[in-house]
C-alpha cells in the first residue's frame, strides 16, 4: 500500500472521529464541511455511532436537558448526510425526537445532500411533505429539496401549513405592516398557484386563513386569492371547484371560512354557478348554517332567473325543510311559493317536498306550510293527493281540524288508541368483567387508547395492575419499562401539574418516586374553601397515591374499591368477600380503598342485609364499619340552598352561582374515621359560597366515587352547572342518573340548571338523564319545574334553551314527563308582572305536549296572557295551550 493511500485512510479515520466529536459536542454548523471529505463506507460508519448516540440522549432529558438539545441538532444534520437510501433519511429527518431542529436547521440539511442525485431529492421530499406534522415543521427543508430536484411542488396538508406560516409577519397581532403585502408576497411565490387551491381544500384551515378583514385587513388572504384569481395567476376553475368542493363537506364552521370567502369574493358568474347546481343543492342539505343559507341565497337567485330545474328546485326544497333552523325553512316556503305561483304544473313535484314540515316540531312552520298547499292543492292529481293526506297525519292536533277540511275522507282518522308515554328502558347496570388475566393482556390495557376518560376501563386496569404486582412484581416491572417512556416519570413535576393517573401508579411500582413525596400527597386534606372539583379530584388522587406506594408489597393483594358494576357501585356481598380474603391473609384494608369501598358500596339491594349480618361476622375493624356503614340509614348528606335577595339587597347584582349554598351534613364517622382526603363528606367544607377556578373536566370520573349516594353528588357539581362558564358540565348527569340514593333539591336543581345549558351537548346530556330519572320512576316533575321556574324568571336559563331541551325530550315520546315539568314551571313565569321574553318557544312545547298526552285543566296566570292582544308567539301559543287544556 502506497504511502498516499495510508494518509488518506488515516485521514478518514480522523475525520470520521472528528466529526463524532463535532456531533457529541452538539457543534451542527460544523457537521456540513467535516462530511464532506467522507466517503460512503465512512459515512456508514458514522451512521451506526449516530445511532447509538441518539439512543443515548434520550437518557439525558431530565438531567442534561441543554447538551441533550445541542447534541439532537447536530445528530439532525449529520444523520441526513450519512443516510444512503432516501428512505432511512426521510424517517430520520422525521424523528419525533428531533422535531425542534426542522424549522431551524433546514439550511445546513441542505449543504450535506447537496451533491446526492435530484430523484434522491425529490424522494426524500416526498415522504417528508407526506407526513403532516413533520411538513409543517419542515417547509424550508422541503422547499429546498424541491427546488434542487425539480420535482413538482408537494401539495400536502402539512406543506401547506409550513408554506402559510412564511407569511406570519402579517398577522393580527401587528398594528402596521411594513414591506410587502401578502398579495404582493403571493404574487412572487411560483409555488402560489398550486398551494392556494389545495388550502381550499384542506379539512382544517391554516390559522392565517381563517382571520377576517377586521383581524387583519393586510393580510386578508381571501381579498388576496380573489385578485390573483382576478389577474389569472391562480386557475379560476380551479378556485371554484376546490371551494364548492370543500363546503359541501361541510365541517367546523372555523375551517369553512376561509372556501366561503374566497366564493364570495371571486364572485362566480350565473353560468358558473348553474355548471355547479348539484353541489349547491347538496351544500344546503348537511352543511353548517352560514353555508346552507349562502347555497339557498344562490340557488334563489338562479331559480328567480329560471335557470334552476323543478326537479332541482324538489331536491333542495326535501333538503332544506329537513333542517331545524327556522330562518332557512321559512325562506324555501317562500320560495316554493314563488316558483308555484310562476308555474302552477310543478305543484305535483314541490308540494310532496314542503309536505315534509308537516314533521317538524314548530306548529308554526307547519302552520305555513299547510297553507302552502291549501293554495296548491287542486294543481295535483289523486295520488299526490293522497301521498299530501298521509302526510298530514304528522300535524300537530292545532292544524288537525283545518287539515280535516282540506283533505277531507283523504286524511285518516286518528287513532283511537289511549295516549301511551314512551320513556328509554330502564338502564341496568353492567358487571365489570374481570381484570387481565396475563400481563401481556394488563399491558395492553394500560396502552388502550382513552383509558384514563373511561372510569370502567380504567378501574379494570388498576385493579389488573394492583392483582398482578401483587403476584410478580418483577415481571410486570419489566412488562412496564419495556411499553413505557418513563424518564419523566423520575421527576415530581410530571404528577404536579401534568397528572396522569395511572402513570403515578406504574411510578410507584417502578420505585422512581421518593416515598416521602408520595406519603405527602397521600396525606393532603382540601382546605375548608376548597371547591368540589377540588374535593372530589382528591379523593380519586389519594386513592391512587395510596397505590403507588403500595403496589407490588404484601399489604396491597388486591382492590377493595373495584367496582363490580358499571355505574361504580360495589356488589356489598363482593365487597365482604374481599374483606375476608384481607383477613385470611393477615392484611390490614389501605386506609383510602376501604373508604373508597364503603362509598362504592350498594346499600338498597336485597343482599344489603345479607351482607351487613356477614360483615360484622368477620371479627375484624373493616368487617365492622362495613356492617355499620350498611346499617345507616343516610351515612352521607347535602343540602343546596340560594341566598335570597329580597333577604339582602347587596346580593341584588350577585348571580346564581354567587348566591348558591351547597351544606354538607356533619358525620363524626366521616372526619374520624376516613383518610385525610375524604373526610370533607363529613362536613368540613364552608358552606359560604365559593369560586371554582378549575376548567371542570374529567366529570365522568365523579359518579363512581358517589355512586350510592345520588343526592349529595348532584350537591357536588350543581356549582359547576350554575357557573355555567364552561362546556360538559353535564358529564356527571349520566352517571347521576343511574346512581342510587336519595332524590332531592340538588337533584332538580341540578336538572334545571342542565336544561338550561349553552351548549346544545349539554343539554342533550340533561334530557337523557331527565328520561332515566323518569323510566326508573325517580323524577320528581314538580320539583324541577318549579326550580326552572325562577331560574328562569331571573334570567339564570334561556327560555330558548329550555325550550329546545324540552321539545327534544318530548318528541322522544315523553310528552307526559315534559308537561309535567313545564306544567310546574308555567304558572310562575306567567302571573305576575311582564312575561319572560322567548316564553313563547316554551309555551309551543308546553301546548303540543298537552295536545299529544291530553292533560287537561287549568294552569294560573294562562287566561291573563291568552287573552292578550296581537298576534305574537307568546299570545298565539298561550291561546293555544289553553284551548288544549281546556278543549
Amino acid at each position: 500500500m502506497g504511502v498516499r493511500a495510508v494518509t488518506r485512510g488515516v485521514e478518514k479515520v480522523v475525520g470520521v472521529e472528528k466529526l463524532i466529536e463535532a456531533v457529541r459536542g452538539g457543534r451542527a454548523e460544523e457537521v456540513p464541511a467535516l462530511l464532506e471529505g467522507l466517503g460512503a463506507a465512512e459515512r456508514r460508519t458514522v451512521l451506526a455511532e449516530l445511532k447509538s448516540l441518539r439512543t443515548e440522549v434520550r437518557g439525558w432529558e431530565q438531567k442534561r436537558p441543554t447538551e441533550a438539545a445541542e447534541v439532537r441538532r447536530a445528530l439532525y444534520v449529520a444523520g441526513a448526510g450519512c443516510h444512503p437510501g432516501a428512505a432511512g433519511a426521510a424517517t430520520w429527518l422525521g424523528g419525533r425526537d428531533l422535531l425542534a431542529w426542522r424549522s431551524e436547521d433546514g439550511g445546513l440539511v441542505l449543504r450535506v445532500v447537496a451533491g446526492l442525485p435530484p430523484e434522491w431529492l425529490a424522494d426524500v421530499a416526498g415522504r417528508l411533505a407526506a407526513r403532516p406534522a413533520v411538513a409543517e415543521h419542515s417547509y424550508e427543508l422541503i422547499r429546498g429539496l424541491v427546488e434542487r430536484s425539480g420535482r413538482p411542488v408537494p401539495a400536502t396538508d402539512g406543506y401547506v401549513l409550513g408554506w402559510a406560516w412564511q407569511f406570519r409577519s402579517g398577522s393580527r397581532w401587528r398594528r402596521s405592516f411594513e414591506g410587502p403585502t401578502l398579495l404582493e408576497r403571493l404574487r412572487e411565490d411560483p409555488q402560489t398557484p398550486a398551494l392556494v387551491v389545495h388550502a381550499l381544500s384542506m379539512a382544517e384551515s391554516p390559522d392565517q386563513l381563517t382571520w377576517t378583514v377586521t383581524e387583519a385587513p393586510h393580510a386578508h388572504w381571501p381579498t388576496a386569492v380573489a385578485a390573483l384569481v382576478a389577474e389569472g395567476m391562480v386557475d379560476r376553475a380551479a378556485v371554484l371547484d376546490a371551494a364548492v368542493s370543500r363546503l359541501l363537506r361541510g365541517g367546523r364552521p372555523r375551517d369553512l371560512r376561509f372556501p366561503l370567502d374566497v366564493l364570495r369574493l371571486v364572485e362566480p358568474t350565473a353560468a358558473e354557478f348553474r355548471e355547479r347546481i348539484p353541489d349547491l343543492v347538496g351544500m344546503t342539505a348537511d352543511t353548517p348554517s352560514p353555508i346552507a343559507g349562502y347555497a339557498q341565497e344562490v340557488l334563489t337567485e338562479l331559480a328567480e332567473e329560471g335557470a334552476l330545474s323543478t326537479a332541482a328546485l324538489a331536491e333542495m326544497t326535501s333538503a332544506v325543510l329537513f333542517r331545524t333552523e327556522k330562518k332557512l325553512v321559512r325562506a324555501q316556503l317562500t320560495l316554493v311559493g314563488k316558483a308555484l305561483a310562476r308555474d302552477p304544473g310543478a305543484a305535483d313535484e314541490l308540494l310532496p317536498a314542503v309536505a315534509e314540515v308537516f314533521g317538524n316540531e314548530d306548529t308554526d312552520l307547519q302552520g305555513r306550510a299547510l297553507k302552502l298547499v291549501a293554495r296548491h292543492l287542486s294543481a295535483v292529481d289523486d295520488s299526490v293527493r293522497r301521498e299530501l293526506a298521509a302526510q298530514a297525519g304528522l300535524l300537530s292536533p292545532a292544524h288537525r281540524q283545518t287539515a280535516v277540511a282540506l283533505f277531507g275522507e283523504a286524511l285518516e282518522e286518528e287513532p283511537g288508541f289511549p295516549y301511551e308515554e314512551i320513556l328509554p328502558p330502564v338502564p341496568e347496570a353492567q358487571p365489570v368483567g374481570p381484570p387481565a388475566s396475563t400481563v401481556e393482556e394488563l399491558v395492553e390495557d394500560l396502552l388502550a387508547k382513552g383509558v384514563s376518560e373511561d372510569p370502567v376501563r380504567f378501574e379494570r386496569a388498576l385493579d389488573g395492575l394492583v392483582r398482578h404486582a401483587h403476584r410478580d412484581r418483577e415481571s410486570v416491572a419489566r412488562a412496564v419499562r419495556e411499553a413505557f417512556t418513563t424518564a419523566s416519570w423520575q421527576e415530581p413535576y410530571h404528577f404536579s401539574y401534568d397528572f396522569r393517573a395511572l402513570h403515578a401508579v406504574l411510578a410507584g411500582l417502578l420505585g422512581l418516586l421518593e416515598p416521602s413525596w408520595i406519603e405527602d400527597r397521600r396525606a393532603r386534606e382540601p382546605e375548608s374553601t376548597a371547591c368540589f372539583h377540588e374535593a372530589l379530584t382528591g379523593i380519586r388522587d389519594a386513592r391512587l397515591w395510596e397505590a403507588s406506594a403500595l403496589i407490588g408489597t404484601d399489604a396491597l393483594p388486591l382492590l377493595l374499591a373495584s367496582p363490580t358494576v358499571s355505574t361504580g357501585g360495589i356488589d356489598p356481598l363482593v365487597l365482604v368477600e374481599r374483606l375476608r380474603a384481607y383477613r385470611d391473609a393477615g392484611v390490614e384494608p389501605a386506609p383510602a380503598d376501604l373508604a373508597q369501598a364503603l362509598l362504592r358500596v350498594l346499600r338498597t339491594g336485597p343482599d344489603a342485609g345479607r351482607a351487613e349480618e356477614e360483615a360484622s361476622a368477620l371479627g375484624t375493624v373493616a368487617g365492622r364499619r362495613l356492617g355499620a356503614w350498611l346499617r345507616a340509614d343516610e351515612p352521607l348528606a347535602a343540602t343546596v340552598r340560594f341566598l335570597g335577595r329580597e333577604e339582602d339587597r347587596s346580593l341584588e347584582t350577585w348571580s346564581v352561582f354567587q348566591r348558591l349554598v351547597v351544606e354538607l351534613a356533619d358525620r363524626a364517622v366521616v372526619r374520624e374515621e376516613f383518610p385525610p382526603a375524604f373526610r370533607w363528606l363529613g362536613g368540613t367544607l364552608e358552606t359560604a359560597p365559593r369560586r371554582c377556578y378549575h376548567w371542570v373536566t374529567g366529570g365522568a370520573h365523579w359518579a363512581p366515587i358517589l355512586p350510592a349516594d345520588r343526592e349529595v353528588l348532584a350537591a357536588c357539581f350543581v356549582p359547576s352547572l350554575a357557573r355555567g362558564s364552561s362546556r360538559e358540565t353535564t358529564e356527571p348527569l349520566t352517571g347521576l342518573a343511574e346512581a342510587e340514593g336519595r332524590v332531592g333539591r340538588a337533584v332538580a336543581v341540578a336538572l334545571a340548571l342542565a336544561l338550561g345549558a349553552g351548549d346544545a351537548d349539554d343539554r342533550l346530556r340533561a334530557v337523557d338523564a331527565l328520561l332515566v330519572l323518569a323510566s326508573r320512576g325517580d323524577l320528581d316533575g314538580r320539583q324541577v319545574g318549579e326550580e326552572l321556574a325562577w331560574l328562569v324568571a331571573e334570567g339564570s336559563v334561556k327560555p330558548n334553551r329550555l325550550a329546545d331541551a324540552a321539545r327534544t325530550a318530548a318528541i322522544t315520546g315523553a310528552y307526559g314527563t315534559v308537561w309535567a315539568v313545564l306544567g310546574a314551571a308555567l304558572p310562575g313565569l306567567l302571573g305576575g308582572g311582564k312575561p319572560v321574553r322567548g316564553l313563547g318557544e316554551v309555551l309551543a312545547v308546553a301546548a303540543d305536549c298537552v295536545e299529544r298526552c291530553g292533560a287537561r285543566g287549568d294552569l294560573p296566570g294562562l287566561d291573563g296572557v291568552a287573552s292578550g292582544k296581537g298576534s305574537s308567539q307568546l299570545v298565539v301559543q298561550a291561546k293555544r295551550l289553553r284551548d288544549a287544556l281546556c278543549p
